[in-house]
């Protein structure tokens, strides 16, 4: 089947953004690497013709451009993309994985965040995404200004989580004042995320406030945690 006989929403590159490139074929995969050009409706049976004539993605991975070349409609340009991607994905596979930090207590997540939020001048909001292991994900910025359970959108926090598949996170803001006592404002948006991680699945482990030198733990005070 040609492209352009495909309704939009089954084509590969739209694909992609819908079930994510993991749900993609070898042969829609390699129809996006190839992309638009002349000949562009014929991409999928292009893609289907190369991994035949070449014994699949092993003989992809091991042809040369010039074998590629051989194969009609593949000419210098398409060589040339379809090596360079293939080359990024054995590269990425052989890199050694980067060490994430684990956070497995309050004191670790304001070790982690305490030397640039101790110094901020306005209030921020941070949540720290783990997996199942605590291992840290990232540590997005969700919110800048004072905080306000009936202006935070508590599901805005969550989208992060959500996109990282994250098992757990901790919140972390900090007080520019430099004195990390919770007010009742961050008592009533700790129980706020606290509910919503509980719909959608996410442990929320503790709601850490960071001040000048020092921090506090909500959870360890029982403040927002019953």
């Amino acid at each position: 089947m040609r492209l352009c006989d495909l309704p939009a929403a089954e084509r590969p590159r739209e694909r992609l953004y819908h079930v994510g490139e993991r749900g993609l074929s070898t042969t829609e995969l390699l129809a996006i690497v190839i992309g638009s050009g002349h000949g562009s409706d014929n991409v999928l049976q292009l893609s289907q013709l190369l991994l035949s004539d070449l014994d699949g993605l092993d003989g992809l991975t091991k042809a040369s451009p010039q074998e590629l070349r051989q194969v009609k409609g593949i000419g210098e340009v398409k060589a040339a993309q379809i090596k360079a991607a293939l080359e990024l994905g054995r590269r990425a596979t052989i890199m050694p994985p980067v060490e994430r930090p684990l956070v497995r207590s309050p004191a670790e997540a304001a070790n982690l965040l305490m030397p640039e939020m101790a110094s901020l001048e306005q209030e921020h909001m941070r949540i720290i995404l783990l997996d199942t292991r605590n291992r840290v994900l990232s540590v997005p910025t969700i919110y800048i200004g004072s905080l306000n359970s009936s202006v935070i959108r508590v599901g805005e926090l969550f989208k992060a989580g959500i996109r990282e598949n994250a098992a757990s996170l901790i919140v972390a803001h900090n007080h520019p004042s430099g004195d990390p006592a919770p007010s009742p404002e961050d008592i009533a948006v700790t129980r706020q995320v606290i509910e919503a991680g509980k719909l959608l699945g996410i442990d929320v482990l503790d709601h850490v406030i960071i001040g000048r030198g020092s921090f506090v733990s909500l959870k360890e005070r029982r403040l927002g945690f019953d």
